[in-house]
């Protein structure tokens, strides 16, 4: 007689690659951070991406959760839906990103909601940008909204 799988033993993204999960799954995998929202410049001569502390206009500011999820790329038309393929070659992802971390192969941190088992961990280990943005539409210029507390 054999016992369980060692994968009956393990979370599933340590042993399922991004194209193997299921709708649930995927979906679980954002730890509601928030930062992925937030507008980003790209130099031009560089090419570095910048991250602002401006946030898109369905970024609810407290939840970090977007207010229109299912309907977001109607809203704003650059909203990026992400999909393995795109989790692996965004390079303006945060590190943090649980998409680009399971895609380069590497683990959830401590306060993911999946690994600490509390939806919050992310915003009590100051992960989140919760209390940390402005709206859009108090922002003209994002060049002057840079940040530098992401990375």
């Amino acid at each position: 007689m054999t016992g369980p799988s060692s994968t009956a033993k393990t979370p599933f993204w340590q042993h399922k690659t991004l194209d193997q999960m299921n709708k649930q799954e995927w979906e679980s995998l954002c730890d509601g951070c928030g930062r992925c929202c937030l507008h980003k410049l790209e130099d031009i001569d560089t090419g570095a991406i910048g991250y602002t502390d401006v946030a898109c206009r369905l970024l609810d500011r407290t939840t970090c959760r977007c207010t229109d999820y299912r309907n977001r790329k109607k809203q704003v038309k650059d909203c990026v839906v992400l999909n393995p393929a795109l989790a692996e070659k965004l390079d303006w992802l945060p590190e943090t990103c649980a998409y680009r971390l399971i895609a380069n192969g590497q683990d959830l941190a401590w306060w993911h909601p999946l690994v600490s088992g509390h939806p919050d961990s992310v915003h009590r280990a100051g992960i989140s940008v919760r209390s940390r943005t402005v709206p859009e539409d108090k922002a003209p210029d994002l060049a002057d909204r840079l940040i530098d507390w992401i990375e």
